[in-house]
């Protein structure tokens, strides 16, 4: 179920008192969350709306053999002027070395003139994806703006009990949560990409699974019926506070009870007839050390590292059957029909 929109008792726990932050063993090959993937329709309307949203096109990878294609976009700070070309290879050693976090948009052909084609955006009974969340100063201008570029909204911020934060649909229906900055953000930017959120069935088992990948408790947020764990990456200071941080933040919500419920499992995204959002990657030193590293967990793997045709490259499952990709910074030889260097000039 979704968390409703409604004011609650609120607590506020520091990671050092919180019961799940037990301490676990952290993965070799430092690993940093580089990404969350979702697929969408129409690639020119998802563009714009994400770059309407501060996003700036870093890189493409085009797979004709495969006939799909993919877009990372990141927030980049203010100042930071971004002059490669997507698609070549300098752009690729980019992506593949950032210590921040892309948004992995995935096209796959032809779903554009499709009409009655559309992807499961999440939100429904046992889904376990949500939304993803952009920061700014002041929610009620920037959804009057959003509002006046024909954007819909599955909340505006003074509607429900939960003042002062909104959704607005993108192109394909997925959630973008709108949220207010802190007072001491001193963040430029209009816009900046700060949450991934997440639902989880038993927070202790996910917690250990992402703190062994680096990441740390921010802070915590404890309701009547449902908890919010909000995760940073390793590169994140260790007391960063979310609504201050450039960086997103990976949300984990926990909706009490499920962890004692046997047979409940949230829907990842991948299942036939659910697909919409696909999977949060890491960048890591060595993938196959990394994987050695996750295996005794037991939580499998969807795709081994030399499984299948692209050598290298690994999806192990999350406590909850989440797909976490794991990538070797720097990159490897992905078969992408690559933009040529000088012809991009």
């Amino acid at each position: 179920t979704t968390p409703s929109f409604r004011s609650s008792q609120r607590i506020f726990m520091s990671s050092t008192a919180a019961s799940p932050d037990e301490e676990v063993a952290l993965c070799p090959g430092r690993p940093t969350w580089q990404q969350t993937m979702i697929r969408i329709k129409d690639p020119a309307k998802s563009l714009k709306f994400y770059s309407d949203l501060g996003f700036t096109l870093i890189d493409k990878f085009d797979f004709p053999q495969w006939k799909f294609c993919i877009y990372f976009m990141a927030s980049l700070p203010k100042g930071e002027v971004y002059t490669l070309t997507p698609g070549t290879q300098a752009a690729h050693d980019y992506t593949w070395t950032m210590e921040g976090v892309a948004l992995e948009l995935t096209h796959n052909y032809g779903t554009e003139d499709d009409t009655d084609f559309s992807y499961h955006t999440g939100n429904a009974e046992r889904d376990g994806f949500g939304h993803i969340a952009c920061n700014v100063d002041d929610v009620y201008a920037t959804c009057e703006k959003l509002e006046s570029a024909g954007c819909s909204f599955k909340k505006k911020p003074d509607e429900g009990r939960m003042k002062g934060l909104a959704f607005v649909y993108d192109p394909d229906g997925y959630w973008v949560e709108i949220v207010k900055r802190g007072d001491d953000a001193n963040i430029p930017e209009e816009y900046n990409f700060s949450q991934t959120m997440l639902r989880v069935k038993d927070p202790k088992k996910s917690l250990a699974f992402y703190k062994s990948l680096g990441m740390k408790i921010l802070t915590e947020k404890h309701f009547d019926d449902f908890s919010l764990y909000f995760l940073g990456s390793s590169v994140v200071p260790d007391d960063a506070i979310p609504n201050n941080m450039f960086q997103p933040c990976l949300e984990l919500t926990h909706n009490h009870g499920t962890e004692t419920q046997e047979d409940f499992k949230h829907y990842n995204g991948n299942e036939d007839g659910r697909q919409g959002f696909g999977h949060i990657g890491f960048l890591t030193d060595d993938v196959y050390e990394t994987c050695d590293f996750l295996r005794p967990m037991g939580y499998g793997f969807r795709k081994e590292p030399d499984g299948g045709s692209m050598k290298g490259l690994a999806f192990a499952y999350d406590p909850d059957g989440y797909s976490i990709e794991i990538i070797k910074r720097g990159g490897i030889d992905f078969g992408d029909n690559r933009v040529d260097e000088e012809e991009s000039k």
